[in-house]
């Protein structure tokens, strides 16, 4: 019998004011694994009052304090890494190495702001007379609404509160819908970690709309932090700004991945498989598109193909499994229509471009990894984030060519490029609008790098001594009399 999981207020289980639920099922096999409390804008009201309530006490304890306790609740995941990742796959579908791998990637967070929380400076400045003193406060925002997505569902939540934490902030966490089980795991972590009651709240909820309304209205809300669509992202914006409530957002990506032709095609090959298959594609830092130097185009291709052929599909709970399932139908339809628009407009598929459907694959949401070749610039799959297992290649002649190419989107987020020539290497990523740059380098995100994206990619960075910036306010105090 699926377990029912309780919204966690003010340091309390909950269930919903109505005694709603909503069930979570696994995407490699359709099966019911949980149900979970619905809430809706009462409860989010309510665990926004304790965060409020919480903020005075966190606040104004040591960062000695805050940071002992982002320890703890680090080394509490590091040692559930196994039980937290199998969680993980069993709601999310990613492969259980990848889910160990997260878990770690996650618990990162915690570790680095635990560093950072005891290094928030102030400052003086010289005064224009001897009467005066200048001084730079640096103080915590105060309660801060985080909404994260389901591709990365420990990771984003530590992503986010971990430096909101640090700074003195408290915060009321909405999970994604699909992924809300993997949000209570850490909930229970941070409780046994010393955090007192109302700093960290989750709500859950099957209709992100209600709770986020909330969160956006509520004036005790002074900061959303949000990954998700760019869309969506445009949209909380403008319900934040009737408020002038600050935001940061963490949005879409197309990302180009570059191979030139002094490139060490093994190494670009393994780094293109990586990055396009890791979570099935759905990263929004994973490679979209695939530019190769024609010199070297049907070399690599024929080397990236017999590797992705070679990838394990199935329920990433096996062992050796590679590639999982989609997270939902509409995911999966998605992906169907970017492949049949490029088929109908003379792309050929070197490999996949298909479902699953056969024996245990029958009731999840598997799509065969894909190659496509032939593709043009106008195929939905070349300006549109497909957010599944599809690599479309397409060759390029000259560096100009290919950086006009990449540039030409309105997304920033993620680019990754393969080049021997070190002036190539400075080169490209000086010219590449991208907020992050992977030169060499398929996998370069790490707690202590900020990441973020330019255009409609995002505001803001996460990670990094710049995650920090968003949760403090900086007061100047002008001190006369002396």
């Amino acid at each position: 019998m699926a377990q029912t999981e309780r919204l966690l207020i003010g340091g309390e289980w909950v269930e919903a004011a109505s005694k709603a639920v909503f069930e979570v099922t696994n995407p490699a096999t359709g099966d019911v694994i949980a149900k979970v409390a619905d809430a809706g804008r009462e409860e989010t009201r309510q665990a926004i009052h304790a965060a409020a309530r919480a903020f005075p006490e966190w606040s104004g304890a040591t960062a000695k304090t805050r940071a002992d306790a982002l320890t703890k609740a680090c080394q509490l995941m590091l040692e559930r890494k196994e039980e937290l990742a199998r969680l993980m796959t069993t709601e999310q579908g990613k492969p259980l190495a990848e889910a160990r791998g997260e878990v770690v990637y996650a618990a990162g967070f915690l570790e680095w702001y635990a560093g950072e929380a005891v290094r928030v400076y102030g400052e003086t400045i010289p005064a224009s007379v001897t009467t005066k003193r200048l001084v730079v406060l640096r103080q915590p925002i105060g309660v801060v609404a985080a909404i994260t997505p389901w591709n990365f569902p420990s990771a984003m939540i530590t992503r986010k509160i971990a430096p909101a934490l640090a700074a003195g902030c408290t915060v009321v966490v909405k999970p994604a819908e699909q992924t809300p089980l993997s949000a209570l795991a850490l909930g229970r972590i941070f409780l046994e970690a010393g955090f007192p009651p109302g700093v960290v709240n989750i709500v859950t909820s099957r209709d992100p709309r209600e709770v986020g309304a909330e969160l956006l209205s509520n004036p005790i809300v002074r900061k959303v932090t949000f990954t998700g669509s760019t869309e969506v992202g445009k949209l909380l914006m403008r319900q934040a700004a009737d408020q002038v409530k600050k935001v940061s957002l963490e949005l879409g990506g197309h990302a180009p991945f570059i191979v030139f032709e002094d490139a060490d095609l093994d190494a670009a090959a393994d780094g293109a498989v990586a990055s396009k298959f890791r979570n099935m594609g759905q990263t929004c830092v994973c490679a979209n598109r695939l530019y190769v130097h024609r010199s070297v185009v049907d070399a690599f291709t024929r080397k990236f193909t017999e590797r992705v052929a070679k990838l394990k599909m199935g329920n990433g709970l096996e062992e050796g499994v590679q590639v999982g399932p989609l997270i939902d139908e509409q995911g999966f339809k998605k992906v169907e229509a970017h492949v049949a628009d490029a088929v109908a407009q003379g792309a050929v598929v070197l490999l996949g471009g298909k479902p699953r459907r056969d024996g245990a694959f029958a009731k999840g949401y598997f799509y065969e990894p894909t190659v496509l070749t032939g593709v043009k610039d106008s195929m939905r799959i070349m300006k549109e984030e497909t957010f599944g297992p599809v690599a479309p290649i397409e060759p390029f002649d000259t560096e100009d060519e290919v950086i006009r190419k990449a540039n030409d989107t309105p997304y920033g987020l993620a680019a990754y490029f393969y080049s021997r020539d070190v002036g190539r290497v400075w080169r490209v990523a000086e010219r590449l609008e991208y907020g992050i740059v992977g030169a060499n380098d398929a996998l370069p995100s790490v707690p202590q790098a900020p990441f973020g994206g330019w255009k409609e990619s995002g505001i803001g960075r996460e990670g990094g001594r710049e995650g920090m910036e968003p949760f403090l306010e900086t007061k100047y105090v002008s001190m006369g009399g002396i």
